[in-house]
């Protein structure tokens, strides 16, 4: 299966014709955060779904204690680039509130039921993240 810089690659390339669908029938996009550090820009496939005009994610990293390196920069800089099949756009990146976590936690876990299995295996609080197009 796809994933990482050769999902990367292939998804840009043929505008998600390859690596839109992945597996158990999830959908993929492709968000590019600008390196804390380096300040290059890094491209990430990640599981997403449709929330109302935003797109939720999840910084999971399969349940480690650390969270994804993608986290961290957006943490650093929000605004981050989202390309979903064709569509490419400027977003805004944010941390679901508490209020807002449970209903989007529920409707990730839907499409991809493993995020409740990565929630237990860490203390560290898995976040939603809502991309809002700028």
């Amino acid at each position: 299966m796809l994933f990482g810089k050769e999902h990367v690659k292939r998804y840009q390339e043929t505008d998600g014709e390859v690596g839109h669908e992945w597996e158990k029938g999830t959908t993929t996009l492709i968000l590019t955060t600008t390196g804390r550090k380096s300040g290059e820009q890094r491209s990430t496939p990640l599981i997403y779904r449709p929330y109302g005009d935003d797109v939720l994610v999840v910084a999971s990293k399969g349940g480690s204690d650390s969270p994804p390196l993608w986290y961290l920069n957006i943490q650093a800089d929000p605004e981050v680039r989202v390309q979903v099949k064709g569509d490419r756009y400027a977003a805004r990146a944010r941390t679901a509130t508490a209020e807002e976590k449970p209903e989007m936690w529920r409707r990730m876990a839907e499409v991809w039921p493993d995020y409740d299995e990565y929630q237990t295996k860490t203390d560290r609080e898995i976040p939603v993240v809502v991309l809002e197009r700028v």
